[in-house]
């Protein structure tokens, strides 16, 4: 098995094809901005060889490039430098941007993902966002086909940001510049941002080394089987959960079965007081009068909700609550994410208090977080550079643990959960025999008759 390499070959700095306005060269953060870890946020998207093309590598660069360059005129904040946790400086420094080859073929990468390879695609590593906004990896692979991967700092953008940013690129490459809306960086006047100077700071759940990121498939039929079986007895009437929550209820519950009964056992004098489950929730529709979708920036917020879990007085092992609980409780914390709540976070000092309450619960080990964010039904196959759709897109590994986050398959029916966990928390996760019942085979074993976890 040829181990995967990928070689840098140039790199440079793409600035805007016209000069920024001088009345738009500050672009202050808003609140939410301000709130967001210091890290790329990474997409990957794959594209095969398109027999139909006479372009080489270098022309297609040169298209890529020149789009990148016009692209950044309307993305403007993205071409500049963020200061601290206050303002994007626009001063038209540019995007990272940088060419490679891999020494595979792309059909071996995509036929079964490894996360922790497609930080190759990417220029830089996720936890070095600092004053760079934007960075882009242009990779071709020994078959003709190529990736582009890009990572975007959390701190000028939300998951949505990307693929606003990444659909116009697309559009502007294969010749259609006034493809869709053009941005509107307006996020800090809902959000104005706060003073949180030593206070707050993002950094619950980073950890460097010892985290482990694999790719879990639940195909159509075991989303069905895991959603009949979320649905609640009591309740005939009741609706039929997502696919996210169905599979957060599904993935939360067997992390707590397989992954914390023995910590309770070692530790039973110093238990942790809760076990939260996080969801990312867009405020864009949830806001009066709502903001359109094509609004750039943070304008997300997390659900918590806490299902309750007993602890066996006589061994200690957990009871862990039944998928249809976890649902209700999540059910209960989406349901808050209102109107009234963004008004309240608009405000912001409460929220500030309840975050860094929050935080110092975490690091004491009072609270568990386990976080999950969803891009399904998100357009991440629609950015065609004119060299057709994306053949499979993709994350990376982050440096967190607790987090999870899921994609639709290339056929949009099942799901996938790229999911983050300490390396030994993710060898009990993946040996669940719950776990496994529901998990897709790998493709490539198919014919062997041994099943084993996509990853």
């Amino acid at each position: 098995m040829t181990i995967l390499e990928v070689e840098v070959v140039s790199s440079e700095t793409i600035k805007p094809s016209s000069p920024t306005p001088d009345h738009l060269r500050r672009h202050n953060l808003s609140f939410l901005d301000q709130l967001q870890p210091p890290i790329f946020m990474p997409m990957v998207l794959f594209f095969p060889k398109d027999p139909h093309t006479t372009e080489d590598p270098t022309e297609r660069c040169t298209k890529i490039k020149t789009a990148l360059s016009k692209t950044l005129t309307k993305f403007y904040p993205l071409a500049g430098r963020i200061r601290g946790i206050q303002y994007v400086d626009c001063n038209d420094e540019g995007a990272y941007y940088v060419e490679a080859k891999a020494n595979s073929n792309i059909t071996d990468i995509i036929q079964n993902p490894c996360p922790s390879d497609f930080n190759m695609f990417i220029p830089c590593a996720l936890d070095a966002a600092s004053e760079l906004p934007i960075c882009l990896q242009v990779t071709f692979f020994a078959c003709g086909g190529m990736s582009i991967g890009m990572g975007m700092s959390h701190k000028v953008g939300d998951a949505l940001s990307i693929f606003i940013f990444l659909n116009s690129l697309a559009a502007t490459t294969r010749g259609e510049p006034d493809y869709g809306h053009a941005p509107e960086f307006i996020s800090d006047k809902y959000f104005p941002q706060q003073d949180l100077s030593g206070s707050y700071q993002h950094s619950s759940g980073m950890i460097k080394h010892n985290i482990s990121t694999k790719r879990f498939v639940f195909d159509a039929p075991a989303v069905s089987a895991l959603r009949a079986r979320s649905t609640g007895v009591e309740n005939e009437h009741a609706r039929r959960p997502t696919r996210v929550e169905a599979l957060s209820a599904f993935v939360w519950r067997r992390y707590i079965a397989a992954c914390t009964s023995q910590q309770q056992n070692d530790h039973a004098d110093d238990v942790p007081a809760m076990y939260t489950v996080s969801h990312a929730v867009n405020l864009r529709s949830r806001m009066d009068p709502p903001l359109p979708e094509y609004t750039f920036g943070n304008v997300t917020r997390t659900a918590i909700s806490v299902p309750p879990i007993l602890m066996d007085p006589k061994d200690g092992s957990l009871s862990d609550p039944s998928l249809y609980s976890v649902v209700r409780h999540v059910r209960q914390a989406l349901k808050q994410v209102d109107r009234e709540y963004v008004k309240k976070l608009q405000e912001g000092e409460g929220y500030v208090s309840f975050l860094k309450e929050r935080s110092s619960q975490v690091k004491r080990g009072e609270v568990v977080s386990f976080s999950f964010t969803s891009l399904c039904r998100f357009p991440i196959y629609d950015a065609d550079f004119g060299w057709g759709k994306p053949a499979y897109a993709g994350s990376a590994r982050f440096t967190f643990k607790n987090l999870v986050s899921f994609f639709d398959t290339t056929s949009g029916d099942g799901v996938e959960a790229w999911i983050n966990l300490k390396e030994e928390d993710m060898e009990k996760f993946e040996a669940d025999e719950e776990v496994l019942k529901y998990v897709s085979p790998n493709p490539s074993s198919k014919n062997s008759g041994v099943k084993t976890l996509i990853y």
